[in-house]
């Protein structure tokens, strides 16, 4: 039942988040707050009993529970937990925490639903980090866009209805995308065995001919690619990250993305293994169009969240190349980045947030000279701009370092390309400070400074990004176990424990780029 609860704690507190706006307008933010301790904690207690569900046993999953749903179709509520959604689950009430502490102000009117829609939200995206059969891992997809479409649309800024319209059109047509995909991959699985089957495993040992396996890589790829999202999909997301209240931009960059990513790992790629590979130099190229392309428009931009927004276009195209060099070292860096990408943007917006709430504008123009007045906020915002550069000490940095040098093993050419997307990210965030706290002073009156919860809620985050920084084998550890059962790699040890601790950080740097045998399927 812990895999029920991660989702269960989310869903069952939205509902009293809304009704307990009768008895006051701080009760529903704390039941929220309380719903999101109680998520963390349970997540981080793998950490500290990673055999505790007694599991180990199987090989591969930290926890699994398999129920029969629609036998007849072959649809189980067939739940996993292992390394890779660990690591991932653990950031995501954590990303919530953030936006219900950034929202404690800022949010005045039908305080009760916003929570509502903020919880049910998150227990999506838990439900799809989590779903090992496909058709419930699309219900959970399903289940997190209605809510940011509310989100936005109901407590945005200017223009928020057109912006969360755009959101809704862009994130429903790859739901659906996505839906006929997997309904095909079940009905080439009935071909082949003689009935339907929407579950993981069985998918896995399907073998699907070259032109099949492309169409519906394809389907798969559209529509991770619509919520990651990557260049020429990307077009939401400016607006729904700009018009969005603080609490709702922090979900999107912190934890929506993170399905889509997933997505790519964890079906995309050991589903359709061969048509993956023949189309890893398009999805790279992709992304380094999304890194250069991203970073020029985040520079252009005058309106503060505008800039973090296509600040995550840049970094999340390095992720896409990450994804798609198909080695450990490459997906080790993936998995961090998309850690640390999280925390950091989630503060970003956090700060842009307090900024607006203390200024009333987001636009850079009429900031500047803010450091003298708010110095403890505008430190912090240094912080997370050169974390987000990828600062060498900090979590980004390696995580982006081990994409590019994993990548470069297997495409030198294209990631020599994609590397200079590290040096305009130094050139839009320090271009983001400058604009913001340099500079003459255009603000004639006191500004209260960073204080309370927010300011502690943003230290915290910071020394996440150190400790990561730091030892990032909190996060190797726990996701190297993973990578042999994604079967588009060898594993490097045989009948390896889903939770094996690497005694030498220097084996994941010496370990020889894996590749499958020619003509191998999923």
């Amino acid at each position: 039942m812990i895999l029920w609860l991660l989702i269960g704690i989310p869903l069952l507190a939205a509902p009293l988040a809304w009704w307990a706006e009768r008895l006051s307008s701080v009760a529903p933010r704390w039941i929220a707050f309380a719903a999101l301790i109680s998520d963390t904690l349970l997540s981080l207690w793998f950490w500290v009993f990673p055999y505790a569900c007694d599991a180990a046993e199987h090989g591969r999953w930290l926890c699994e529970t398999r129920t029969p749903w629609i036998p007849q179709w072959g649809i189980a509520l067939h739940l996993g937990l292992d390394g890779l959604s660990f690591v991932l689950i653990a950031l995501i009430p954590a990303i919530g925490l953030v936006a219900v502490v950034a929202s404690w102000t800022e949010i005045r009117e039908r305080i009760g639903f916003f929570h509502f829609n903020l919880l049910l939200a998150l227990s999506g995206v838990i439900g799809v980090l989590v779903a090992l059969d496909l058709f419930l891992f699309f219900l959970f997809w399903e289940v997190m866009l209605l809510p940011v479409y509310l989100l936005i649309g109901v407590w945005g800024h200017e223009h928020r209805r057109q912006a969360a319209v755009k959101f809704f059109l862009f994130t429903q047509s790859g739901g659906l995308i996505l839906l006929v995909s997997i309904i095909a991959l079940a009905v080439v699985h009935q071909g082949a065995a003689g009935s339907p089957s929407f579950d993981y495993d069985d998918l896995l040992g399907l073998t699907i001919s070259s032109d099949v396996g492309r169409w519906l890589m394809l389907g798969f790829f559209i529509a991770f690619a619509i919520k990651l999202p990557i260049v020429s999909f990307h077009t939401w997301l400016p607006d729904a990250y700009e018009k969005a209240p603080t609490g709702a931009s922090i979900i999107l960059a912190g934890a929506l993305q993170i399905p889509s990513a997933y997505g790519l790992l964890r079906f995309l790629l050991p589903l359709f293994p061969d048509a993956a590979r023949e189309a890893a130099p398009i999805a790279m190229g992709l992304g380094i169009v999304g890194t250069l392309y991203g970073a020029l428009l985040a520079f252009a931009q005058t309106d503060y969240k505008r800039l973090v927004a296509y600040s995550s276009v840049s970094h999340l195209g390095i992720a896409l190349i990450g994804i798609f060099a198909m080695n450990r070292l490459a997906l080790q860096g993936v998995v961090l980045q998309l850690i640390a990408h999280g925390v950091s943007s989630a503060a970003l917006f956090m700060l842009a947030g307090a900024l607006q709430e203390r200024l009333r504008t987001r636009d850079m123009r009429l900031m500047g000279g803010l450091w003298a007045s708010v110095p403890r906020l505008a430190s912090i915002a240094l912080f997370f701009a050169v974390a987000s550069l990828g600062l060498p000490g900090l979590a980004n940095f390696i995580g982006e370092f081990l994409v590019l040098f994993g990548s470069f093993r297997a495409h030198p050419w294209l990631t020599t390309l994609a590397s200079t997307g590290m040096v305009t990210a130094a050139i839009y965030s320090l271009a983001l400070i400058q604009r913001t706290f340099h500079g003459p002073l255009r603000v004639d009156r006191d500004l209260p400074d960073l204080s309370g919860s927010p300011f502690a809620v943003l230290v915290a985050m910071m020394i996440i990004l150190v400790w990561l920084g730091w030892y990032p084998m909190a996060v190797f550890s726990a996701t190297e176990p993973t990578l042999p059962f994604l079967h588009y790699l060898e594993p490097s040890t045989p009948n390896a424990a889903p939770w094996q601790p690497i005694d030498d950080p220097s084996t994941l740097l010496l370990q020889p780029v894996p590749h499958l045998p020619h003509g191998s399927a999923g």
